[in-house]
């Protein structure tokens, strides 16, 4: 949608069965996606959404991800942003996460 603003994929895969024309990404950090390994912990059902967003929030104070992250703060301090992810479900993920840290700037 044209009033998306900069479109942000926040997944560390392409979304399976999404071209790249429609979706419109604008933006692809991957730096800023959970590690490989945390990601399949956690869909391994390993444990709960609140130590995998304890562990994620961890990986994002990284310096890579931290200068990612401000990245995205700069964009959506200047007009909107559209975080975009594939997650089966967008309030128990990384997207969350990411949605949580960046309001409470």
């Amino acid at each position: 949608e044209p009033d998306d603003g900069v479109r942000v994929l926040v997944d560390r895969l392409w979304p399976r069965g999404v071209s790249k024309d429609a979706a419109r990404v604008d933006e692809w950090p991957k730096g800023l996606t959970p590690s490989t390994e945390l990601r399949r912990w956690y869909h391994a059902g390993e444990g709960s959404y609140e130590e995998f967003a304890r562990r994620y929030e961890a990986e994002l104070s990284a310096p890579e991800a931290s200068e990612l992250l401000d990245r995205v703060r700069e964009l959506a301090g200047s007009g909107d942003v559209t975080l975009l992810t594939a997650a089966r479900s967008p309030g128990e993920s990384h997207a969350a996460v990411l949605l949580r840290l960046l309001d409470e700037v």
